[in-house]
């Protein structure tokens, strides 16, 4: 299973991973399985664990006091699933988190990455690409959210996201997309119109 986590780092360090670092990594990073729909992370409880997903795919969401799902986060392979605000403050998530296919990861603890930080300098690279990745991300939904259309939020959607398209239903994309499942059966009829 180290082996999706050695390739995905490649991407962050110009030289090939020294049998040091790769013992180092797989110290840190513990394989993990999950079947379709048990929790990663539940709300309420503290988000202990960071996972690399090597295979399967996860959703993060809230729940509303009616019981409506809020996706908030779609993970596949070679992605990041956590609630991060409670990982770094060590609060109560808001969130759950679970599998939407059987899912294999490796899971980290903020004290494990930290020490890892200290031992080696293509990791602290790599948390600063995806933070700043991140950051774009977040403020493009942000941005999208507020003013975007259903069309544009789903044909944005699609364009960075094809494979997400590919493995989450329609009801899932559109929660993702803060919009119903109708509208975006609507918009999708459009799109294929023209």
């Amino acid at each position: 299973m180290h082996d999706a986590l050695f390739n995905y780092l490649k991407k962050f360090k110009s030289e090939p991973l020294t049998d040091e670092e790769k013992t180092l990594i797989r110290q840190v990073f513990t394989p993990f399985k999950l079947r379709k729909k048990q929790y990663l992370l539940q709300a309420g409880d503290h988000c202990k664990y960071f996972a690399f997903v090597v295979k399967g795919a996860m959703r993060q969401y809230s729940v509303d006091d009616k019981g409506t799902e809020h996706i908030v986060r779609l993970g596949v392979e070679d992605w990041w699933m956590g609630d991060r605000e409670s990982w770094v403050m060590k609060t109560p998530s808001n969130y759950n988190i679970d599998a939407w296919e059987h899912t294999e990861m490796l899971l980290v603890t903020r004290a494990s990455i930290l020490d890892l930080l200290n031992k080696t300098t293509f990791i602290y690279e790599m948390m600063r690409q995806l933070d700043e990745r991140n950051n774009i991300a977040n403020q493009r939904r942000l941005t999208s959210s507020i003013s975007a259309t259903a069309e544009k939020k789903y044909a944005d959607f699609v364009a960075c996201y094809p494979v997400l398209v590919e493995r989450f239903p329609q009801h899932i994309i559109a929660s993702y997309l803060g919009i119903t499942k109708d509208t975006l059966s609507r918009v999708k009829r459009q799109l294929l119109q023209r």
